[in-house]
């Protein structure tokens, strides 16, 4: 044994746009135009919307430096670091551990560059706009964009994957976390676009706050009246700017220039306290701004209200977890996928006994023949005792539904819907290497739909 082994309500919400403008496709993130070097372009992924992609589709990661415990890890701009050696031992960057423990699965385990290949430049390439080359410890020219060196990633498969990282914002407790790589989204400069669990949310950047639309408006005019504008508050386009891309400005009394968005006022609201709210949403009529939203969980799964906001539930109503998981060696690899080591988590659900985690923490089980209709939700084949995946028809091996191409889990503890009795089971509250529910919504907690 190692030694360091121890949608209904917002996910239903449309788009912001009047039920008159509605179409069957979805809404996607516009993104400001920019030169790129040769064989990159940018594809709309589902989940985190433009990024950036190689020739081969595969999309492009980044690895910027974040303070951790006890140092920090990750990239500097123009100094790449993930390197060609197969890391055996912590870092000691996560305490409690002191560095220099043994890793899971030592002999086996990949480099830095097996996992995130660097994306190479070829001898003739030229730098373009926030496109330049940097060099790497071995010599070869690698690209980067706005200084950070650039990476594909071993499980992405196909055009649109992104299954490397996210851009949804951690903690230093998930360690140096990769995210994916894009052009800026097409925004007046007041405003910023916030990875969150159901999609891409509209806030002010400065403030953080979230805007909002209304039912009562239509496109181009806004109805808020006395009444409404004590708790909405409309957001004012400075004089100096223009409408750009899906933004546009309307007069919403005489002298009063109003944002809209996709051709809706937008609002924020008085009574929000915290930034990136949701709460606005549950006032009848207003909802969030999305650039894009999450796609759907696949059929047959429930959105749950517990104590402190919603959960996805499975066709039961009881809470769906995903498993955390970053190791602590320099190239703080992740390990909370069928391909990394299982021995954190059966560390974590069931003390090293492969049996008892699966009563504890039970596969959500894909019934035979279900698909599903997005890149994010996928069904996969995975033995229980080794925690890897497997052929189908295999012995012993279980059909279970995966989201970002991870499997996801119910709880034994959670006796009805609603229950959360095992999030932030495991280490650091299960942000590094442990379980937390699938939130959509944590009003209380502050984080407004992270995982």
């Amino acid at each position: 044994m190692r030694q360091i082994v121890g949608l209904m309500g917002v996910l239903a919400a449309a788009l912001v746009v009047s039920p008159t403008l509605a179409r069957n496709k979805p809404l996607t993130e516009d993104y400001v135009r920019e030169p790129m070097p040769p064989g990159f372009k940018v594809v709309i992924a589902e989940f985190e919307g433009p990024v950036f992609v190689d020739a081969k589709g595969r999309t492009l990661y980044d690895w910027p430096r974040s303070g951790l415990r006890n140092g920090d890890a990750g990239e500097q701009k123009g100094k790449p670091t993930c390197d060609d050696q197969k890391y055996t031992v912590n870092a000691g960057l996560m305490s409690p551990y002191p560095g220099g423990l043994e890793l899971p699965e030592v002999e086996t385990r990949p480099s830095c560059t097996d996992v995130w290949p660097p994306v190479l430049a070829k001898p003739n390439a030229k730098p373009v706009g926030k496109w330049t080359i940097v060099e790497r410890p071995d010599g070869r020219k690698q690209w980067a964009y706005d200084g950070y060196a650039l990476y594909t990633s071993v499980l992405d498969r196909g055009p649109g994957d992104v299954f490397g990282g996210s851009n949804i914002r951690g903690t230093s407790e998930s360690g140096a976390q990769r995210g994916p790589v894009g052009p800026p989204p097409n925004i007046p400069p007041q405003f910023a676009v916030r990875t969150i669990a159901t999609g891409r949310l509209l806030t002010i950047g400065a403030t953080g706050r979230a805007i909002y639309y209304s039912d009562q408006d239509s496109p181009g005019k806004s109805n808020c009246d006395r009444d409404c504008l004590n708790k909405w508050i409309p957001v004012l386009a400075p004089e100096t700017v223009r409408p750009q891309g899906d933004w546009s400005i309307i007069e919403s009394s005489p002298g009063v220039k109003q944002w809209a968005f996709r051709k809706m006022p937008v609002y924020t609201r008085a009574l929000d306290t915290r930034g990136a709210s949701l709460e606005g949403s549950d006032v009848p009529g207003w909802h969030n701004v999305y650039t894009q939203k999450a796609p759907p969980a696949p059929v047959g799964f429930t959105v749950n209200d517990t104590h402190t906001g919603q959960v996805l539930g499975d066709a039961k109503g009881m809470t769906i977890y995903v498993y955390n998981c970053n190791d602590d060696a320099v190239d703080q690899l992740a390990c909370n996928h069928p391909d990394t080591p299982q021995a954190y988590r059966f560390a974590i659900c069931g003390r090293g006994d492969p049996e008892l985690c699966l009563k504890n923490f039970p596969y959500v089980i894909a019934p035979k023949g279900t698909r599903s209709n997005s890149h994010i939700w996928s069904t996969m084949n995975i033995d229980p005792q080794t925690g890897k995946k497997t052929a189908a028809g295999a012995p012993g091996a279980l059909h279970v539904w995966a989201y970002r191409d991870r499997p996801v889990y119910s709880c034994a503890r959670d006796r009805k819907p609603g229950d959360i009795e095992c999030d932030t089971w495991g280490e650091f509250n299960g942000a590094r290497n442990g379980y937390k529910a699938f939130w959509l919504r944590d009003d209380f907690g502050g984080n407004a739909g992270s995982r």
